[in-house]
């Protein structure tokens, strides 16, 4: 059977995209077209008027093993000549089973139970609606709020925004309506640096004025994400875990961006060496091929939902445990585990440290810092970020920038070569910022 060839973009289309389609972040009347792409395949992105980049975001950080690939796109055309879907409730199926059985034997050994969602930001969501039925199982119905710290990021759905930065993060106009969690400062920047006493100190105390309230404390792992890049010592979460424990707080970790290996272990919880009570998984999941994200939890978590008075978890979304995604996430975890990831990630980190060192002496340059497949470069003012990305794109290489930041996150299994390419893009286009 002839495969369909995909049509050109035309002028017209792009029109009709600036037009009628809307953007992540972007404005009704955009001032700035988007980049129409052709094709991708291995680390590139190849746009419609026949331009490579080297691809530096990864798909916003989900396509670990690049694009078009064989193992991902034999596992789609398998289960897509079974089902491509089926309803969850009721019915089960071996893609589900088995992607289960994975995600269980992966994740540290108290997660036992997985329940399957479409998206990221859903997976926080029924994280935080376990925490609060969790505490209404326990006859603890006013423990109903959340803690966290500053610039965190969970997504963009409602529950998710309650606990985003309020006033660095991207949610602010929602402030009024948004359930009010507490927040705390965020960890201290750098992986290495030394614990802060004040910080512990006020952390122990926040425990101590609220525990009777707070349903789970919920935090990305070691590396916060899209609320600013920061890296903070593990160590951190060692205290957090003590003191969820000591104060019967749940503990909820977000991997959705550090999971399967992107930090160099291949879940970040295990710098710490702690376990969480709920932890949300997403992005890497399926190798940035299908939505598909997941929320593990404890057979302790899932026993106490289920004593509330509804006796079940009251979630379901209609296409939970899709066959089609479920089956692609399973190749894409035996094909990360087949592969040497772990090294791979080691020297991306190896060589962003080297060639990104020459950014910090560039005007305007205030940090660069790197842990495991991240690099990042954060500037003193707001980046522009269409001139930023003109310029990267004139080099060969594709970034997304925000803010003050400058980063890369590529797939593990680019190569040297193409790195190069890509740190020096990122170099040259910022030299002429």
């Amino acid at each position: 059977m002839t495969k369909p060839k995909q049509q050109p973009t035309s002028d017209t289309d792009m029109q009709f995209d600036r037009q009628h389609v809307w953007h992540p972040y972007s404005a009704a009347d955009p001032q700035v077209e988007n980049y129409p792409v052709r094709s991708a395949s291995g680390c590139q992105i190849e746009l419609a008027d026949g331009t490579k980049l080297i691809d530096g975001m990864a798909s916003w950080w989900s396509a670990i093993h690049g694009y078009n690939v064989a193992e991902i796109n034999h596992a789609i055309e398998h289960q897509i000549s079974q089902m491509s879907h089926v309803m969850f409730g009721g019915l089960t199926h071996q893609p589900a089973i088995e992607l289960c059985k994975k995600l269980v034997a992966l994740s540290p050994e108290p997660m036992q139970r997985v329940f399957l969602s479409d998206s990221g930001s859903v997976s926080v969501e029924v994280a935080m609606k376990m925490a609060l039925q969790y505490w209404h199982g326990a006859r603890q119905p006013q423990k109903s709020r959340f803690i966290t710290v500053r610039n965190g990021y969970h997504g963009d759905t409602f529950g998710a925004m309650s606990v985003c930065d309020p006033v660095n993060g991207m949610h602010s106009l929602f402030s009024d309506v948004l359930p009010q969690a507490l927040f705390l400062p965020a960890p201290p920047q750098g992986i290495d640096a030394a614990l802060s006493d004040d910080w512990l100190v006020e952390l122990e105390q926040a425990f101590i004025s609220h525990s009777d309230s707070v349903a789970a404390f919920i935090i990305e792992p070691v590396v916060q994400g899209a609320g600013g890049m920061r890296f903070y010592n593990p160590q951190y979460l060692q205290h957090i875990r003590r003191l969820c424990d000591e104060h019967q707080v749940l503990l909820i970790t977000d991997e959705i961006a550090t999971g399967f290996g992107r930090t160099g272990k291949l879940f970040a919880v295990e710098h710490a060496n702690i376990t969480p009570d709920i932890m949300c998984i997403g992005k890497a999941l399926t190798g940035g091929t299908l939505s598909l994200a997941a929320t593990l939890c404890s057979h302790d978590v899932a026993q106490t939902v289920c004593q509330s008075a509804a006796g079940v978890f009251m979630h379901g979304p209609t296409f939970m445990g899709n066959p089609l995604a479920c089956a692609v996430a399973n190749a894409s975890i035996d094909l990360l585990l087949r592969s040497p990831w772990q090294q791979r990630v080691a020297a991306i980190e190896s060589q962003l440290r080297t060639q990104l060192a020459p950014c910090a002496d560039l005007e305007g340059v205030a940090d660069v810092r790197v842990m495991g497949a991240i690099g990042v470069i954060e500037m003193h003012q707001p980046i522009d970020v269409a001139a930023l990305q003109a310029n990267v794109i004139a080099n060969g290489a594709w970034i997304r920038p925000f803010g003050k930041l400058a980063y890369v996150m590529p797939p593990y299994v680019i190569s040297s070569e193409q790195l190069s390419q890509l740190t020096g893009a990122i170099h040259n286009a910022l030299a002429k910022s």
